[in-house]
C-alpha cells in the first residue's frame, strides 16, 4: 500500500524511518506517495473555496466560482508536488557536502515523507477560517520539521551532529523555496490569473 508509512511517522518516527531505509522502495513508490498525498490539500481547498467560504476575519466569507478554484486547486497541487520534488533536489545536491552518497530515490523518499504532515493540513481547510488552518499549519510545518531532523541521520547514513546540521541546511533551503513560491503566486495574481470570486 502506498500510503503504509503513514501511522508509522506519526506514532513512531524514528523506527519508521529505519523501515523505510531498510526497504528503500523504488523512485515510482515516492512518486506516487507525493501525487496521492498532495490530493488531500488541493481538493479540500477547493471544496472549501467553493462550497463553503474562507472567512479571514471580519465580512463574509469568500467564495470563489468553480472555474477559478479549479484553477487555483490544479496550480496548489502542482506546486507541492513541484516544491517536493525541487526539495529533494536540493536534499541530494547537498549530501555530498555532509559525507552521504544517497541516490535521488532516497532524497526523493526524505522529502516526500518529511513533507508528508504538511499536507495533512489540508484537513483543516474543512473549517476555512484563516486563524485556524494557520494554527494547523504550523503545527503541520513543526512536525515536518522534526521528521526531517529525525530522518536525515537515518536515511543518508550520516552521524546525527552532521544530521543536524544537514536537516538545518534542508530546512533553510526549503523555507527559500517556499516563498519563492509565495512570491510567484503574488506575481501571477497580480497578472490578472488571481482568484475569481464569486
Amino acid at each position: 500500500m502506498i500510503l503504509n508509512h503513514l501511522l508509522g511517522l506519526y506514532t513512531h518516527p524514528k523506527e519508521e524511518w529505519q523501515t523505510i531505509d531498510k526497504r528503500h522502495e523504488s523512485l515510482l513508490y515516492s512518486m506516487s506517495h507525493i501525487l496521492i498525498v498532495a490530493l488531500i490539500p488541493s481538493l479540500t481547498c477547493y471544496y472549501s473555496a467553493v462550497h463553503l467560504g474562507w472567512s479571514i476575519g471580519v465580512g463574509d466569507p469568500i467564495i470563489l466560482t468553480q472555474s477559478s478554484a479549479m484553477i487555483v486547486s490544479t496550480a496548489m497541487y502542482l506546486g507541492l508536488v513541484g516544491g517536493v520534488i525541487a526539495l529533494a533536489a536540493l536534499i541530494h545536491w547537498m549530501a555530498k557536502t555532509f559525507g552521504s552518497a544517497p541516490s535521488y530515490t532516497q532524497s526523493l523518499e526524505l522529502a516526500a515523507y518529511a513533507a508528508t504532515p504538511l499536507f495533512m493540513v489540508g484537513f483543516a481547510s474543512f473549517y476555512p477560517v484563516l486563524w485556524f488552518v494557520m494554527l494547523v499549519g504550523l503545527a503541520g510545518l513543526s512536525y515536518s520539521i522534526y521528521l526531517l531532523y529525525a530522518g536525515v541521520p537515518i536515511i543518508m547514513h550520516i552521524p546525527e551532529e552532521r544530521g543536524f546540521i544537514y536537516s538545518s541546511t534542508v530546512v533553510t533551503c526549503g523555507l527559500i523555496l517556499l516563498v519563492v513560491m509565495m512570491t510567484s503566486s503574488v506575481m501571477l495574481w497580480s497578472l490578472g490569473l488571481g482568484p475569481v470570486l464569486a
